[in-house]
């Protein structure tokens, strides 16, 4: 009973972080920047490294700060696409914010502790404010993006182009990683938005079937890999990491097999 009551706050804490970040994972997919959450997610390290530059943690002014300036940078990736491969940029822009990232971080006192918290998050101490606090902002951008959903599956399905639309989607999402870095990590983050929308595609491309699909292994994989992490005192970001990724293996496996036995789909 004392385990239950001491993982129940992390398992809710994954359920919020799948529900979003799922969502926006089928946008991603279908645009093709896989790689956009870990960059856009990084720029937001940048904030929390300065933030800790300057002795103040878990400031989310700085990561607000530097989420506007990411989303802006990829508000204008159709464009930039013109010129030069997405994903490509997306790898620069990646890579420029993890290098600024450990270079403020080396000034930091703490910096090699520092690094690691922005990669593994915190997840399992999070408190009771911080999981409600989670619900009620993913719960507002979700219900934005419900309401305006007809203008945002356009720019994602049917390559409509707005910047204003463009950015306010890009501003939004920018948010939820906000919120989800400081609790999650990077690294969690990027798979809870990956991993669930390409075991969804496995079975379907409709975007609500693909949805529920995504949840319904979300959640599964965050409890056994929060159950695995405590009962073997190993970190729970990486470990829930390695659970959702190995379902998706497993499931990827089984679809090959069953495709190859019975020509099925």
């Amino acid at each position: 009973m004392e385990a239950l009551n001491f993982l129940v706050y992390p398992f809710l804490a994954c359920v919020a972080l799948i529900m979003i970040h799922a969502y926006f994972g089928i946008h991603i997919l279908e645009r093709g920047i896989i790689f956009v959450d870990i960059a856009l997610a990084q720029v937001i390290g940048v904030g929390i490294a300065v933030s800790f530059y300057f002795g103040h943690e878990n400031n989310y002014f700085y990561s607000i700060g530097f989420a506007v300036i990411g989303a802006l940078i990829l508000s204008l990736s159709k464009r930039i696409e013109r010129f030069v491969n997405i994903e490509a940029f997306i790898g620069v822009l990646y890579i420029f914010s993890f290098a600024v990232s450990i270079l403020i971080l080396d000034r930091s006192p703490h910096g090699a502790e520092e690094f690691k918290a922005i990669l593994n998050g915190n997840i399992l101490w999070l408190t009771p404010r911080d999981v409600a606090s989670a619900f009620i902002i993913y719960g507002i951008l979700g219900g934005f993006h419900f309401v305006f959903r007809k203008k945002f599956f356009a720019l994602s399905f049917d390559g409509h182009s707005s910047f204003l639309w463009e950015f306010l989607f890009f501003l939004s999402f920018a948010f939820v990683l906000v919120k989800s870095v400081q609790m999650a990590g990077i690294l969690q983050v990027f798979s809870f938005l990956i991993v669930p929308a390409l075991i969804g595609r496995l079975y379907t491309r409709e975007p609500l079937k693909v949805l529920l699909i995504g949840w319904g292994a979300g959640v599964l994989a965050s409890v056994i890999g929060i159950g695995i992490s405590y009962e073997y005192d190993l970190p729970t970001a990486p470990m829930t990491v390695a659970s959702l990724s190995v379902m998706f293996l497993m499931l990827l496996v089984v679809k090959s097999i069953r495709y190859s036995a019975g020509g099925l789909k």
